[in-house]
């Protein structure tokens, strides 16, 4: 049985979860492709942009690289591994200190420690090209460029099915599935793509985890960021799942109240 392509993948998933939102797919390129725009050219922060690409079908699919405009997020970009992170965001990511931002701080960790221990632990962050292109599945039809991950967003109705999905095959009960800390541009795109050394490759991610990108994220959605080898076996194990075999379960038309 020949592969499925990243756009029959996108389109399964999107079976799967009744999205409303595009699915995202991510790739490195030595290339700007035709047709991509740098992330800035929309906004500043990557994990923003990456949201209103998925959600408003005009978007331009987009590229982030390590020569963007000063406009761009710095931790996005560290994130992304295109640069180092400033040593003093762990005052700002947790108590603050008055020698950075003007003691400025999200109080998002207990403490710099931490936050310094975290960033160890994580490794190195390594890009898979000099630009890495975020698009929608629907574009990759007949090619595949070495699509790392798929990045899809949905109420958490669609989101819980979809996990349900991810689980339909797996062997850990527990480990399949995870929710870490970081950055909305680390969970929606380096933890999954494999950019990220120590992050699992056989798990996917459920965010964002990150209450800063509050102001923007829709609170009715989360994300799910799925390594491209698993996306393309729940897209293949769809029509044996759940989803489809019994869709009154999965979606019901009549709800019992509580």
């Amino acid at each position: 049985m020949p592969k499925l392509s990243v756009s029959e993948i996108g389109s399964k998933l999107t079976q799967a979860g009744k999205l409303q939102t595009r699915p995202l797919c991510v790739y490195g390129s030595e290339a700007i492709p035709e047709g991509v725009a740098p992330s800035t050219s929309i906004g500043s922060c990557i994990a923003k942009v990456v949201v209103t690409l998925a959600f408003h079908a005009k978007t331009p699919p987009i590229y982030v690289a390590s020569d963007m405009p000063e406009t761009c997020c710095g931790g996005g970009l560290a994130h992304f591994g295109f640069t180092e992170f400033n040593p003093g965001i762990k005052y700002f990511v947790s108590t603050g200190w008055k020698g950075f931002r003007s003691g400025a701080a999200e109080f998002l960790r207990a403490n710099p420690e931490l936050v310094e221990d975290n960033q160890k632990r994580v490794g190195k962050i390594t890009p898979p090209g000099k630009y890495v292109v975020i698009r929608p599945c629907a574009d990759l039809v007949d090619k595949d460029p070495g699509v790392r991950s798929v990045l899809c967003f949905g109420r958490a109705e669609q989101i819980r099915n979809m996990c349900s999905l991810v689980h339909f095959r797996s062997r850990d009960p527990f480990r399949q599935i995870l929710v870490p800390q970081g950055a909305s541009c680390a969970s929606f795109v380096s933890y999954a793509a494999g950019m990220v050394e120590n992050a699992p490759t056989d798990a996917v991610f459920v965010g964002p985890c990150d209450p800063t990108g509050n102001s923007w994220f829709p609170q009715d959605h989360l994300s799910l960021a799925i390594p491209v080898e698993i996306a393309r076996r729940m897209a293949e194990d769809l029509e044996s799942s759940f989803i489809i075999k019994r869709p009154s379960v999965a979606y019901p038309e009549h709800r019992a109240k509580v």
